[in-house]
C-alpha cells in the first residue's frame, strides 16, 4: 500500500467530492492509499482497522472455509465502501478482500472518529443508501442466475473482473460462483475462444473481441 498525499490527495478529494458524504470536516481524518494488484485491502479474518471507500479501480471478496476451500462471494467495484459492516459492528472480522487491478481507496481509521460517523446523519444516510443498492445487485445477480445463460453472465463477469484486456481468474472459483458445472464453464471458454472473443495464454486469457463480449453482457 501506498500513501497518496500533497496536491494529490486534494485533488482527489476534490474530485470524488469525498466531503460532502460528511457533514463534519472529514479530512483531518482522511488518507488516500494506493494499492497494486494482486495486495490485500483487508486480511482474512483480520479485525479491521480502517472504513475504505473505493474510488478506482476493483477488488474480490472472499471466504477460504474450515475444509481449505476458498469460495468467491464478489466482485467490488468503483465506488463501494469496505469495511461498512464491522463500522457497525455487525460483524467483527472481515472477509478477505484482494486487489484486481490498481486500487485507489479513501481510508479513516476506526479509532480516530467512529464515534463522529455514527452519529452524523449525512454519512449514515449514504451509507443506508450503499447497503440498499448492494443488497439489490445481490439479488439481481442470484436471478440472472437463473434467467439468463452462462454465455451472457460469463461475458459480463470477464469485462468486469478483467484487468485491461487480460482476464485471470481460477475456474474452480467462477463456476461456484457463476452456479454452473466446472465441465459446462470450460465448455464456454471453449466456445469464446473458438469464436475470437478471448485468446487462451500461459498467464490466462486475453480479450481479443470486447464488442462481441459486451454484446453479450448487455442481455444481463
Amino acid at each position: 500500500m501506498q500513501l497518496i498525499t500533497g496536491k494529490r490527495k486534494e485533488d482527489y478529494m476534490n474530485q470524488y467530492s469525498f466531503q460532502s458524504f460528511f457533514s463534519f470536516d472529514i479530512s483531518p481524518f482522511v488518507q488516500v492509499c494506493a494499492f497494486e494488484k494482486g495486495e490485500y485491502i483487508f486480511q482474512e479474518s483480520s479485525l479491521p482497522e480502517s472504513l475504505y471507500y473505493m474510488v478506482e479501480g476493483k477488488a474480490k471478496l472472499y471466504v477460504t472455509h474450515k475444509n481449505g476451500k476458498v469460495s468467491l462471494i464478489n466482485f467490488i467495484t468503483s465506488p463501494s465502501f469496505m469495511g461498512e459492516v464491522e463500522l457497525l459492528n455487525a460483524q467483527k472480522y472481515t472477509k478477505g478482500i484482494q486487489a484486481v487491478t490498481k486500487t485507489v481507496c479513501f481510508s479513516i481509521p476506526y479509532n480516530a472518529c467512529k464515534q463522529k460517523l455514527l452519529a452524523d446523519s449525512v454519512f449514515l444516510r449514504e451509507l443506508c443508501l450503499f447497503l440498499g443498492n448492494k443488497m439489490t445487485q445481490t439479488t439481481n445477480r442470484f436471478s440472472q442466475t437463473q434467467a439468463y445463460p452462462l454465455e451472457n453472465r460469463l461475458a459480463a463477469f470477464i469485462l468486469m473482473s478483467s484487468d485491461g484486456n487480460f482476464y485471470k481468474e481460477k475456474h474452480t472459483e467462477i463456476s461456484e460462483y457463476l452456479g454452473v458445472s466446472y465441465r459446462h464453464l470450460l465448455h464456454t471458454f471453449a466456445h469464446f475462444c473458438q469464436s475470437n472473443m478471448i485468446r487462451k495464454s500461459n498467464k490466462g486469457y486475453e480479450i481479443i473481441d470486447r464488442q462481441k463480449l459486451q454484446e453479450l453482457a448487455r442481455e444481463v
